[in-house]
């Protein structure tokens, strides 16, 4: 046997190097429609995708959306400063209170007589005392800063200020 050349065993076998690349040709046909049905499916739905709600796209939503945002941290910083300003000042109302009622004198027949004390966070307010008898009664003021007064408070008045002391705490 001779060797064939390439050029003879093309030209001897010619119809089956056509159906070979026909065969080819015809499966590079059915990837491509399949790649071009898959291509026009992926488009609807990125078309879809980029729609909202109301036909607009996704990009005037997200511009929209950041805007809102934008407002919303505004309108929350407005509110942190407003409650920074309203916890200050509350730091200085009256948040602590405590009431002791008591029988002054032997004399008189129920507690008619009482001690308040009105404080704020920093424990400073003032300490009303009102003491009943039969035939007078008195009352007095006493200011007192951090928890303590330069007057001297009776046995019911420091009771009055544990109480309010104690109600509320930071």
């Amino acid at each position: 046997m001779k060797q064939m050349s390439l050029n003879e065993l093309l030209t001897n076998n010619l119809q089956y190097v056509i159906l070979g690349l026909s065969g080819m040709i015809m499966l590079a046909l059915i990837v491509f429609i399949d790649l071009n049905r898959r291509m026009i499916s992926l488009n609807k739905k990125y078309t879809q995708m980029m729609e909202g709600m109301d036909g607009s796209n996704i990009e005037t939503m997200l511009l929209k959306h950041i805007e809102e945002v934008q407002k919303v941290r505004q309108e929350t910083n407005k509110l942190t400063e407003k409650h920074d300003k309203l916890e200050q000042r509350t730091n200085f109302c009256l948040q602590k209170i405590g009431v002791v009622r008591f029988n002054a004198f032997d004399d008189t027949g129920s507690d008619l007589s009482y001690a308040v004390a009105l404080l704020d966070s920093t424990e400073s307010g003032v300490v009303f005392s009102s003491i009943f008898g039969r035939n007078e009664s008195r009352c007095y003021a006493k200011p007192i800063i951090n928890a303590e007064s330069t007057y001297f408070l009776t046995e019911e008045e420091r009771k009055a200020l544990k109480i309010a002391q104690e109600k509320f705490s930071r």
